[in-house]
């Protein structure tokens, strides 16, 4: 038995390959992210780029995937990476330790698919920005903060968010630069309580995650490239 035999035998031979062949870039390795780029691994994708500046804190304890007493100041992309290769020691790994903003080396590298999973708004709409003009398909996560009902989030068109304030920021960018490509995000459509203190809770941020990858997974087979 191989190590995704399982997977197989519900997306076929063909779809398999497809995902082994692929380049995804994971921008972000947090409560989101991190959950979405293992999620790649263990689905096949053959070469995961994954970026993050950060190391593990204390507070990231109660959501992030790789993050315990153990890995505390620990970089967020050697602990993500370390995991990819326990999953699929056949995935390549391309390793950013770097925040992405202006002066990042992300497009300087090839890759078929990015996912958006990074928290600063000027960065993230940079980073949706730069893959519009270059024609990359992409999916971006919106706010999760304090979020705890995960059946309200979902896939769709960030033109069709509600109660969603990043998103509502990132729309407005993209309209008055001019840009009318659909963009696709993952975002929830639970009203935002009255609350100072940006919480989260890991069973709304891992279903992000799992979301992000299920769009970029679904791509692959259907060959949605550009």
């Amino acid at each position: 038995m191989n190590n995704f035999e399982r997977l197989e035998c519900l997306i076929g031979k063909d779809n398999l390959q497809k995902a082994q062949l692929a380049t995804v870039a994971v921008v972000g390795l947090g409560g989101v992210g991190g959950v979405c780029a293992l999620t790649l691994a263990r689905s096949g994708v053959g070469h995961l780029l994954i970026q993050d500046f950060d190391v593990v804190q204390e507070t990231n304890i109660n959501r992030q995937i790789i993050a315990n007493y153990q890995s505390l100041g620990q970089k967020k992309t050697k602990l993500i990476e370390e995991e990819i290769k326990k999953i699929n020691p056949q995935c390549q790994v391309t390793v950013l330790d770097e925040r992405f903003d202006e002066h990042s080396s992300l497009f300087s590298h090839s890759f078929d698919y990015l996912v958006d999973a990074i928290d600063s708004v000027s960065d993230k709409y940079l980073l949706i920005k730069t893959c519009l003009q270059h024609g990359i398909p992409l999916i971006s996560a919106m706010g999760t903060a304090k979020k705890m009902d995960l059946q309200k989030l979902s896939v769709l068109e960030i033109k069709k968010t509600t109660y969603d304030p990043l998103a509502k920021i990132i729309r407005k960018r993209l309209r008055d630069d001019g840009f009318i490509q659909t963009v696709m995000v993952v975002s929830s459509t639970e009203p935002i309580p009255a609350l100072k203190e940006l919480g989260s809770y890991m069973p709304v941020t891992s279903t992000a995650g799992l979301l992000l990858a299920d769009y970029i997974l679904k791509a692959i087979w259907k060959g949605n490239s550009q």
